[in-house]
């Protein structure tokens, strides 16, 4: 047996490991069944390439919990190590990875991440829960089994073990007892379903229970016969670490289930990612049916390096747009820092960001050539991704030309080359530029939406809570087109051809009219201008300017803010057509009163007909066309 003393000039290192790693103690878990792992598939590596002359057979990582001894194992079937190697990995190569570590951070008063995944010192996370550790450890060469031991101080002993026969390591954890829930067996579940659900060699639990089937000969009332199995509590074949090849649209399904067991509605469909060169990444992205709530889906992609999971923040490697997906990314390319708990930005990421980017737009196309149809049908669950992609990553916006859609009130779906040649006969205005109409919602913007059907115009139905800042890219995009919402001006403003209409009303009557409804009409909500129009357009028509409400609208979801448009008052125009009969008969009305009332009469249909008439106006309203109709 040997004694001896860490060779760390910080006095006493584990209470700092403790200190710096406590917000996050529960990785412990994490990183021993990682070095477990590690040590299973470097014994596969050396059998297979002759150097270890073992049967490497059906290996397993087994925890136990011993509560009343307070003890927690870990127990791997590996490579194990020599007294020698203990010595060697254990004593100097992680301790020197710690003593660099601490002298870097020992300043920063413990608010530092953490050291764990780092310099080799993922076995010392067993000091964060445990005030001793043991290893027993047996390697696959000819040599006597080690026990070492650490009281959580600079001291150790190293001895040979008679106890260990199986060759591997088994990790032994006497419990602290500040962290007495790690000899829960429900916590030690949880973290094994959190962290290693997909480490790649099979992780035991205990056991369970299996119903067998009955004997040919059993009677209906015999119970079925049971054993008790290993309760293996991963899967280390998950769907991503296949070939698409290898996998049907069922085993996609099967794995979506197995990420969401509490999600009830299947995906949409899935873009299964398989790189190798300049990076290694591979993962499954699954679009789930979507809300228009940008934050409320966020966080659902999980991220693993070779298999274990490491976070399901992925801002950073995903592009911002894509973490409205679900599902996982694998890479063990991607830079963590020490305690593998948030992203370091280098170059590798935005390559790995911007490859995610292209294979969801190729994808994407390839869905809708293949069948668009069925594309079309889930435009509705799919586009808030697509629409804030092209606002937001200008590649994706190029590759969204093919596959974008902009449907109209009539549920047809164009792309924009389709629209542009659809309309730009009839919606090209005097300065030969293409004006595309649209709405944001058909029942509010009906009386206006017909107005310009009835003139062989066609509107589009854009509705996302993003659409005023993707208008604003589109139009800065693309020459000569402009976006106007429907309820923006009367409808033979909002494309000016050459030809105006001639009013029906002399000057003088004009601007006699006009004098006598700025008295009328509230200067504070509505701005009043009088236009000759169609004598069968509406006698008022409300409008709100396009400009002020897109930016209005902006503003609500981000952005616009520079223009200092704080708490605008909610301005409108009020279009008055001066060839409509109603308009001509308030102007030859007699008595002011009466004349007062057909145009708050008037005002008030107009303001109906927006969804602007509420509360005691609509009650004032109803009561003085009761009044008319006596």
């Amino acid at each position: 047996m040997s004694k001896g003393t860490i060779n760390v000039s910080v006095e006493n290192i584990f209470p700092l490991i403790k200190k710096f790693l406590y917000s996050d103690h529960e990785i412990f878990l994490r990183e021993l069944i990682s070095n477990a792992t590690d040590a299973t598939l470097k014994l596969k590596h050396l059998a297979n390439i002759g150097e270890a002359k073992v049967e490497y057979g059906d290996p397993m990582i087994e925890v136990k919990v011993d509560k009343d001894k307070k003890k927690l194992h870990i127990i791997d079937q590996g490579i194990g190590m020599t007294a020698e190697e203990v010595e060697k990995y254990i004593n100097e190569i992680a301790f020197s990875g710690a003593e660099e570590f601490l002298e870097k951070y020992k300043d920063n008063n413990g608010d530092n991440a953490g050291i764990i995944g780092h310099f080799g010192l993922g076995f010392y996370s067993a000091f964060m829960v445990a005030d001793k550790v043991e290893i027993l450890t047996k390697s696959y060469k000819d040599a006597p089994a080690a026990h070492w031991s650490c009281d959580g101080s600079p001291n150790y002993t190293l001895k040979e073990s008679k106890k260990k026969k199986d060759r591997g390591t088994e990790i032994i954890l006497h419990i602290a007892d500040d962290s007495t829930e790690f000899l829960e067996e429900a916590r030690i579940r949880e973290l094994l379903t959190k962290y290693n659900k997909f480490m790649p060699i099979p992780i035991k639990f205990g056991t369970k229970t299996e119903t067998l089937p009955k004997p040919e000969n059993a009677k209906e009332e015999d119970p079925a016969p049971t054993q008790e199995v290993d309760n293996i509590i991963n899967n280390p074949d998950p769907a991503w670490t296949k070939q698409p090849s290898d996998l049907e649209d069922k085993d996609y399904s099967s794995f979506y289930r197995e990420l969401y067991p509490m999600q009830f509605e299947e995906p949409l469909f899935n873009i299964h990612l398989n790189v190798d060169y300049p990076f290694n990444l591979t993962g499954i992205l699954y679009f789930p049916k979507m809300t228009t709530d940008l934050n409320m889906q966020k966080d659902k992609i999980q991220l693993y390096q070779n298999q274990v999971f490491v976070t399901d923040n992925v801002e950073g490697i995903v592009p911002e747009f894509l973490t409205m997906l679900r599902g996982v990314i694998d890479s063990p390319d991607i830079p963590l820092n020490v305690s593998r708990s948030y992203l370091q930005a280098d170059g590798a990421v935005k390559k790995i960001s911007s490859y995610i980017t292209r294979k969801v737009a190729d994808k994407l196309k390839s869905l809708f050539k293949e069948n668009r149809e069925d594309f079309e049908g889930k435009w509705n669950d799919i586009k808030i991704v697509i629409e804030y992609g092209m606002l937001t990553e200008d590649k994706f916006f190029d590759k969204a030309q093919d596959f974008a859609l902009y449907p109209t009130v009539d549920d047809n779906y164009f792309t924009f080359e389709e629209l542009s040649e659809k309309i730009k006969d009839n919606q090209t205005d005097k300065d030969d530029k293409l004006v595309i109409l649209y709405a944001s919602n058909k029942e509010e913007q009906h009386s206006y939406i017909e107005s310009a059907k009835e003139k062989g115009y066609e509107v589009l139905l854009l509705d996302s809570p993003i659409v005023s800042h993707l208008l604003q890219k589109l139009e800065s995009k693309k020459e000569k087109i402009s976006f106007v919402r429907v309820d923006s001006d009367h409808i033979d403003k909002l494309i000016r051809k050459e030809e105006d209409t001639i009013s029906k009303l002399s000057e003088e009557e004009t601007e006699t009219l006009k004098t006598f409804l700025t008295e009328v009409i509230p200067s504070e909500k509505f701005t009043v201008q009088l236009e000759a129009m169609d004598s069968q357009a509406s006698p008022f028509i409300i409008t709100e300017p396009e400009f002020m409400r897109r930016m209005k609208e902006m503003q609500q979801t981000g952005g616009g803010g520079m223009f200092g448009m704080g708490g605008l008052p909610e301005m409108y125009n009020l279009v008055v057509n001066t060839n409509h009969e109603l308009v001509g008969q308030i102007l030859n009305t007699k008595t002011r009163k009466k004349k007062e009332r057909l145009v708050n009469q008037a005002l008030d249909l107009a303001r109906l007909s927006k969804n602007l008439l509420k509360g005691e106006e609509l009650t004032t309203f109803i009561k003085r066309s009761y009044d008319m109709i006596k």
